[in-house]
């Protein structure tokens, strides 16, 4: 069961949403991990437990694929950070170049935390959402970032462990493109309704393309994605 169970990290955001959609296709036994480090959006814990519901009622064949969830509390992450996403300061880019938003290391330390856990559970394919076209600007999300932890992980745990990253190369109107592909309009509207990408937790607002404040830079990216892809389909 080794090459064939997977496990997701899994936000509750479209990207993430996507890429468990694309794991419970290409493998047998997917299992999720969700991390709580007091963000801002931490409605977002909330709406991983509604999609996960949803898609076994949208995608009946997915039931027996769809394994445990975990959660992992790391408020430790958010207090070291000091960043927009972990407090309510103002959402800007610094002069370092990156946006105020960027969490120093949280995906090394996420996909760190998920080994553990697929260690425990004989799972070394791990899946993140991450994308380095649309990537908001964290250096975490590039491929060369991915593949370096790849190999730090296997040479830590002495196994072999794959990160897959099924929308590195994609911007968010293809990623809208590939869930439509993936899951049909039924999925489409799972991700308008039931995801969380705004960085302010905003869910007060429903556009076309989701809920959102509408102005800051994850609405931004996929809202600009939704209606290109609109345009092209």
């Amino acid at each position: 069961m080794i090459d064939k169970s997977a496990l997701v990290l899994f936000s509750g955001g479209q990207d993430s949403t996507v890429s468990l959609l694309w794991a419970c296709k290409n493998f047998e036994h997917v299992e999720t991990v969700g991390f709580n480090y007091n963000q801002r959006h931490l409605i977002e814990m909330k709406c991983r437990k509604t999609i996960l519901i949803k898609i076994k009622e949208i995608f009946p064949r997915y039931k027996n694929i769809l394994g445990e969830d975990h959660v992992i509390d790391i408020p430790a992450l958010g207090l070291l950070s000091e960043t927009a996403l972990t407090s309510n300061s103002e959402i800007f880019i610094k002069a370092n170049g990156l946006p105020s938003t960027f969490v120093p290391g949280r995906n090394l330390i996420f996909f760190n935390m998920a080994s553990a856990i697929g260690w425990r559970r004989n799972i070394f394919n791990l899946i993140g959402g991450m994308c380095d076209t649309d990537y908001s600007g964290y250096p975490d999300c590039r491929r060369e970032t991915i593949d370096a932890q790849a190999k730090a992980l296997s040479l830590g745990l002495d196994r072999t462990v794959i990160i897959h990253t099924p929308l590195m190369d994609m911007n968010k109107s293809d990623i809208w493109d590939l869930s439509y592909n993936l899951g049909g309009e039924k999925f489409h509207k799972l991700l308008k309704f039931d995801t969380h990408t705004c960085y302010i937790g905003d869910r007060s607002n429903l556009y076309e393309w989701g809920y959102g404040c509408g102005i800051c830079p994850a609405c931004i990216l996929r809202k600009n994605g939704y209606n290109k892809w609109l345009k092209n389909k």
